[in-house]
This record gives structure tokens, sequence and C-alpha cells, in this order.
């Protein structure tokens, strides 16, 4: 059921380290953090980053995150560790630096098997260009989908979400909106590849979150929500519904609607300003439960239906004001 899952950016917990462990030299450990992480209430599982939080043998990181109360809901991909990826992971120029991508994505695969995690999700953001005439763009996009279906075909019962930004670190993401990412989806044609939608992406990929997320489950399968905010220019990292209340409110309408009933993953950023990010998490279960409370509101009343059969903004909002206050429309 959804809103009964919540998961987290386990990085965020470093935030204020030197006042949270004082002595501390150096950054936390991913023990460390997790440990803090488990404090948050209502907090159920994590993310972890692959291969940055993969240093120990997977089983023994996984038994680590099981004393502590929670659960892994899966891998993500990053594509730091050689410096040449910087010019693409999956569509780099050099086909052994596109190898080396590939193969590290298969390991992260069966590392998240090894850990009893259900799925990896991949955020492509090294494969794009930052200039006109850089590259062949009928290259690039088969190089983009062969890595991809290369790597979904690897363990056919791991899951395989894409989850698409617009720009950043390239100046133009290959995969930069919900459209483009089913086409790639679309094209590989695996069973085991779907979509992990960011809310702050979306924002600032111009798209209407709550659309691209029905467009998503209607042509492909939602296998992540990454919820956040911010002002539809970057990728902010705000906490949830800070910014854009009702467009996280109708998102969170969609999915359920949708079916979706996966983890609810808060992809913030409490570090980038030093907020505590217990209580910076806490607050993101709070308002999405308070959120997922008033959808239920909306559904158990045909106030907005009938708002929305005529199309009429001022009817419909008046509903979602109602259901948000507590009251009946």
């Amino acid at each position: 059921m959804l809103g009964e899952r919540f998961a987290t950016r386990i990085n965020s917990f470093a935030s204020g380290a030197d006042s949270y462990w004082p002595g501390l030299s150096g950054k936390p450990s991913l023990r460390q953090m997790v440990e803090r992480a488990a404090t948050v209430q209502g907090l159920t599982e994590l993310d972890l980053n692959h291969p940055d939080h993969l240093s120990a043998d997977p089983k023994t990181t996984a038994a680590m995150i099981a004393d502590s109360g929670l659960s892994l809901s899966g891998l993500a991909m990053r594509y730091y560790s050689n410096p040449a990826f910087k010019r693409g992971a999956f569509t780099n120029p050099d086909p052994v630096v596109r190898r080396e991508a590939i193969d590290l994505t298969k390991r992260g695969i069966d590392a998240a098997r090894e850990m009893g995690a259900p799925m990896m999700t991949l955020w492509l953001g090294q494969d794009g260009f930052d200039y006109n005439f850089q590259c062949d763009y009928a290259q690039l996009w088969d190089a983009e989908i062969s890595g991809i279906a290369e790597v979904a075909a690897h363990d056919p019962d791991c899951l395989v979400s894409i989850e698409y930004k617009p720009n950043e670190p390239r100046s133009c993401s290959l995969l930069p909106d919900a459209a483009t990412t089913l086409l790639a989806i679309s094209e590989v044609g695996l069973p085991n590849l779907g979509v992990t939608i960011d809310f702050a992406h979306s924002l600032y990929a111009n798209e209407t979150p709550a659309l691209a997320a029905t467009h998503i489950m209607r042509r492909s399968r939602l296998m992540g929500l990454h919820l956040n905010d911010g002002y539809g220019k970057r990728d902010d990292g705000l906490m949830v519904g800070s910014v854009h209340e009702y467009a996280t409110l109708e998102l969170l309408q969609a999915v359920k609607r949708g079916g979706f009933d996966g983890a609810i993953y808060f992809d913030t950023f409490p570090d980038a300003s030093g907020l505590d990010p217990v209580a910076e998490c806490a607050a993101n279960i709070r308002t999405v439960r308070r959120l997922l409370a008033a959808v239920d509101r909306m559904e158990g009343n045909n106030s907005l239906g009938v708002a929305q059969s005529r199309q009429d903004p001022v009817l419909g909002h008046g509903a979602v004001r109602a259901a948000l206050d507590g009251a009946a429309a």
C-alpha cells in the first residue's frame, strides 16, 4: 500500500557530521550514516550507490543495514570511479571505457541481487553532450540503447529503472525527459525495464509530474518515485511540498491511481544547507502522509471528479483545498 514504505538518500546523513559525531576525523562511515538514518521515525529502507557504498562484501553490508532495522530497496549506479566517465558511460567515445561502464553496471546488478535488493536504478547523467556538432546523435543513441539492453539482459529477474534528468553534469542529457526515456525503453523491449520519476527533475524538464507519471504507467512501468522539491531551474533537492504542494499532491494521486505501491524515496539535500537530516527526513514523511490522506479524501468524494469533467479549475481547487484542510468539499 502506498505510504507504508519510505526510503531516503543515505549521503544526506553526513550533514552536520562535526556536531553529530564530535571528534570525527574525515567523513562519517557508511555504518555511521545508516545508524543515524535508522533514528528517523517512519523510515523503512535505504538505497545505496554502487560502487561508492559497496567497499565491503555485499552480504556484509546488507546484514549491517538489516541490523539497523532498515531494509535495502535497491542500488543506484554512479559513474565516478573513472575520470574518463565524464565523457560518457554507455556513450563514451572510447569503446574500452564503454565496456568498463557496462561491466561495472553488471557487477552492481550482481551485488544488488546478492544483497536481496530487487532493483538497480540507472542515472546516466554522463551520457549526453555539451556542444552542437560534438557527436553523431544516431551513433550516441545506438550506444545508449545497446548498453541499456546489455545490462538489462544480464539478470532478467532484476528490475532496471532509468532515472531521467534534463542536464547535469552534461549540458544536455541523452535521456532528458519521460518521453525520450520511454522511447529508449520501447526500443530495448525488455520486460524488466522501467522508469524512476524524480519530482525536481520532472519540473525542470518542463513536465507536469503527474502527467509524466501517467505516460510512464501507460507505456511502461513506474519502478521508482523520488520526491523532493525545487524552483524548476535545477535539482534543488528541497523538502517535499515546500514549493509545489499542489503538483506533489497531484503526482501522488496519479501514482496511487496507477497502482504504484513501491517505496517513496526522498532525494533531498539537507546537507547542502546544513539542515538536521533526521528532522528533515521525518518532516518529509509527515508531509507525504498528510498529502496521501488528502488523496484518500479526494477519492472518497466526487467533487473533484465533477470539476475535472467540466475542466473547471475554480471548483477543482476548492475540492483540493478542502481535502488538504481535512474538510468535505
